[in-house]
C-alpha cells in the first residue's frame, strides 16, 4: 500500500463543445477562443466542464468498467480521461471476465510513459483484506487461516489470502517440537501485532487456547486438593523435574517423587507428551504452584522386600555410589543395600571401595541383613566365596617358617603379606633379641623380603602375629657367661639418649651407660661430651637375662687403671681429671644409684 497520495487532479485537453458559434463578416463562423467572453461566463464554462471529471489520487482503490480484453491484460475505465491496464495474471479466474464487469483496482500512478494509468487489481484486493485484518486487530475478532510452510522460528500463514507469521511460541500452550505436523492445517488465529510501513503480520493460536483454558484452569484450582489423582501431560523435562499440563494449569513432579530408585534425569521415567496419572502432593494458592508426585502412585518396593530377599539370598546388583567406608548397590529400582568395605574380602585389607568395585559395575552379592522399618540392606560379597582363615591355620601352623614381604610400617611394627591378602604382624619388639628398635624402619623398608615365624592366629580376629627374631635362638641364653658382672668390655655408642648413652657390646646386644657412669663429675649435657660411634672402656654392672638387660660404667672400668688411660679418656671427651676422691664418691653413686635403662617408648 501506497503511504502518500498524490491528490493532484487532472485535467483533459480542453476544446470546445458543439455549441451555436456566431458567424463573421465574411460568412465563416468564429471559434470559441476567438469569441469573447465575459469571465463570468468563461468560468462557469470552466466549472462546467471539471464537474464531468472524476477526482483520483495515488495509492487508492477505485471501481472501473472493463471496456477492452487483450490477450495478457485488460483495459480498465475509471472515470479518467485515459484508460488503466491491469495485467491478466492479477485475476484469479481470468476466464470469468467479460466487457462492461465493474471491478475495483488500485491506483498505483497516475499516467505511465505512454499515458495509461497504472493499475492493480492484486493490489486492491490486498488493501481489502489489510483493512479487514487491520479492523480484526483493533477488535480482537478471531480470523480463520492455513498454515502454508514453515521458515525460520515458525510458521507462514495464508490469512484472507496475505502471509501473516505465526511464531513457535504462539502455535500452542504446550513446547511445539515438529512445525511440519501442522502444515497444511486450517485453525483459527488472533492477529496480535500489525507493522503497518512493512505490512507485516503476527498472528497467535496460543491466545485463543489460552483463553479456552483459563475456564478449565479456574474450575480445577477451584477443585484441587492434597491426594487428589489426576491426569495429565507431560510438557516439559528439566535436570530437576518434569512439568505436567492438568488441562489448563501446569504442576512439578520433582526428580525425588519420579520413582522410589535413584535416577539420573526425569528423562529416564518419562517422555514429552506421555498421558501420565499424577498425585497432588502440596498446593500454593496464592503462588498457583502444584507439587506432583508420580512414585507415590506406584508400590512402594520395601512393602514386600522380606519376602523377595530372605537373608542368605545371593542378589545381582548395581553398584550406584561410593563412601570411604562401603559401596551401596541397587537391586532394583528403590531398594538399595551397602557392601562395607570390611564385608568386600575375608583377607584384604580395604581402605577404599574402589579397590574391589567402581561405579555402574553389576556384582553379585549376599544379603546379610534387612531393616524393613529404616528400609536398610547389608550386602556382603566376600560370602560369596569360602573363608580361608577356616583352613589358615593349617596352612600356617604355629612355629612354621615363611618369607613375605613388608607391605607396611607403623610405629609398632611391620605388616608382612604371606601371599595374596594374608598379612601378618611382626611387633617391634619381635624384631630383634639385641637392639634396642625405636621404628621398625631402622631395620626395614617396603618391599623387603623377610622371613618370619608364626606365633599365633587369631580365626575370629583375623589376625597373625609373627615374629623375626625367632628365627634365631635367645642369644640371651649364652650372654650370661660373655657379660657377667664385673666383665671388662668396650662398647661404641649407638645412640645419645636424656638419660644415658645406648651402646654396642661384642656379639651385636646393646647395652645401656647412665650418665651417672659416664664421668666423675656432672655431665649436662651429653652430647656436648660424646659422640656416635665414640669407643669406651666399660665394665658390666648389671646383667639381667629376663629384662634383656646389661647396665655398663665408664667409670667402674677406669679404676685401677693407668692414670695415663683415665686421663686420656677425660681430655679426649672434655671431662675433668680422674682423682682419688672422685673414685670414692663415684663408688658411692653406684651402689646407690639407679642404673635402670629407661624406656625410649
Amino acid at each position: 500500500m501506497a503511504d502518500t497520495t498524490t491528490g493532484v487532479q487532472q485535467e483533459a485537453n480542453l476544446t470546445a463543445p458543439p455549441t451555436h458559434q456566431p458567424k463573421q463578416a465574411n460568412g465563416t463562423s468564429a471559434s470559441i477562443t476567438e469569441r469573447d467572453y465575459s469571465e463570468a461566463e468563461y468560468n462557469d464554462l470552466m466549472k462546467l466542464y471539471e464537474s464531468t471529471m472524476v477526482k483520483i489520487s495515488e495509492g487508492e482503490i477505485v471501481k472501473g468498467k472493463i471496456v477492452a480484453i487483450r490477450e495478457s491484460d485488460v483495459s480498465v475505465d475509471i472515470g479518467f480521461k485515459s484508460e488503466g491496464v491491469v495485467s491478466l495474471q492479477e485475476f484469479s479466474k481470468p476466464e470469468e471476465l467479460k466487457i462492461g464487469d465493474e471491478i475495483e483496482v488500485f491506483l498505483e500512478a497516475v499516467e505511465n510513459k505512454d499515458g495509461q494509468l497504472i493499475l492493480s487489481r492484486k493490489r486492491a484486493d490486498f488493501m481489502r483484506v489489510w483493512e479487514r485484518v487491520t479492523k480484526a486487530f483493533e477488535t480482537g475478532e478471531v480470523l480463520q487461516g492455513r498454515c502454508v510452510r514453515r521458515i525460520k522460528g515458525g510458521i507462514v500463514v495464508d490469512l484472507l489470502g496475505i502471509d501473516a507469521f505465526l511464531p513457535g511460541s504462539q502455535i500452542d500452550v504446550r513446547p511445539v517440537r515438529d512445525f511440519d505436523a501442522f502444515i497444511g492445517k486450517v485453525m483459527d488465529f488472533r492477529v496480535v501485532k500489525i507493522n503497518h510501513p512493512s505490512e507485516n503480520v503476527v498472528v497467535s493460536h496460543k491466545a485463543l487456547v489460552e483463553e479456552e483454558m483459563s475456564g478449565q484452569r479456574k474450575a480445577i484450582l477451584e477443585k484441587l486438593e492434597k491426594g487428589q489423582i489426576l491426569e495429565g501431560t507431560v510438557k516439559a523435562i528439566t535436570d530437576f523435574g518434569v512439568f505436567v499440563d492438568l488441562g489448563g494449569v501446569d504442576g512439578l513432579v520433582h526428580i525425588t517423587d519420579l520413582s522410589w530408585g535413584r535416577i539420573n534425569h526425569p528423562s529416564e521415567v518419562a517422555k514429552l507428551d506421555q498421558t501420565i496419572n499424577v498425585v497432588v502432593l502440596d498446593f500454593d494458592a496464592e503462588k498457583k504452584r502444584i507439587s506432583l508426585g508420580y512414585k507415590q502412585l506406584q508400590p512402594h518396593p520395601w512393602d514386600n522386600v522380606q519376602d523377595k530377599y530372605p537373608v542368605g539370598t545371593k542378589v545381582l546388583g548395581k553398584i550406584v555410589s561410593l563412601a570411604d567406608y562401603g559401596a551401596f548397590v541397587e537391586i532394583e529400582k528403590g531398594v538399595e543395600g551397602l557392601i562395607h568395605i570390611s564385608e568386600m574380602s575375608w583377607t584384604q585389607h580395604i581402605k577404599h571401595p574402589s579397590q574391589i568395585v567402581s561405579m555402574g559395575q553389576m556384582v553379585d552379592a549376599v544379603i546379610l541383613n534387612l531393616d524393613k522399618e529404616n528400609k536398610k540392606a547389608s550386602l556382603g560379597i566376600k560370602q560369596l566365596e569360602p573363608d580361608p582363615w577356616l583352613t589358615l591355620t593349617q596352612k600356617y601352623p604355629v612355629g612354621s617358617r615363611h618369607k613375605g614381604v613388608v607391605r607396611n610400617l607403623t610405629n609398632f611394627g611391620v605388616f608382612v603379606e604371606l601371599e595374596q591378602g594374608v598379612d601378618g604382624l611382626v611387633h617391634i619388639s619381635d624384631l630383634s633379641w639385641t637392639k634396642k628398635i625405636r621404628h621398625p624402619g631402622e631395620m626395614l623398608k617396603k618391599g623387603d623380603e623377610i622371613e618370619v615365624v608364626i606365633l599365633s592366629v587369631d580365626v575370629d580376629q583375623r589376625r597373625i602375629s609373627l615374629g623375626h627374631k625367632q628365627i634365631d635362638d635367645n642369644p640371651w641364653d649364652t650372654f650370661g657367661e660373655q657379660y657377667s658382672a664385673g666383665t671388662d668390655v668396650e662398647g661404641k655408642i649407638v645412640r645419645i639418649i636424656e638419660k644415658g648413652v645406648i651402646v654396642e657390646l661384642p656379639l651385636g646386644v646393646d647395652g645401656f651407660v647412665p650418665v651417672s657412669q659416664l664421668a666423675t663429675t656432672q655431665v649436662k649435657n651429653i652430647a656436648d661430651k660424646f659422640k656416635v660411634d665414640d669407643t669406651l672402656p666399660l665394665k658390666v654392672l648389671e646383667f639381667d637375662k629376663d629384662a634383656k638387660k646389661i647396665v655398663l660404667s665408664v667409670v667402674e672400668a677406669l679404676k685401677g687403671k693407668e692414670t695415663q688411660v683415665a686421663e686420656e679418656y677425660a681430655t679426649n671427651h672434655e671431662l675433668p681429671p680422674l682423682t682419688i676422691g672422685d673414685t670414692a664418691t663415684i663408688t658411692g653413686k653406684i651402689e646407690g644409684g639407679d642404673t635402670s635403662i629407661p624406656s625410649e617408648n
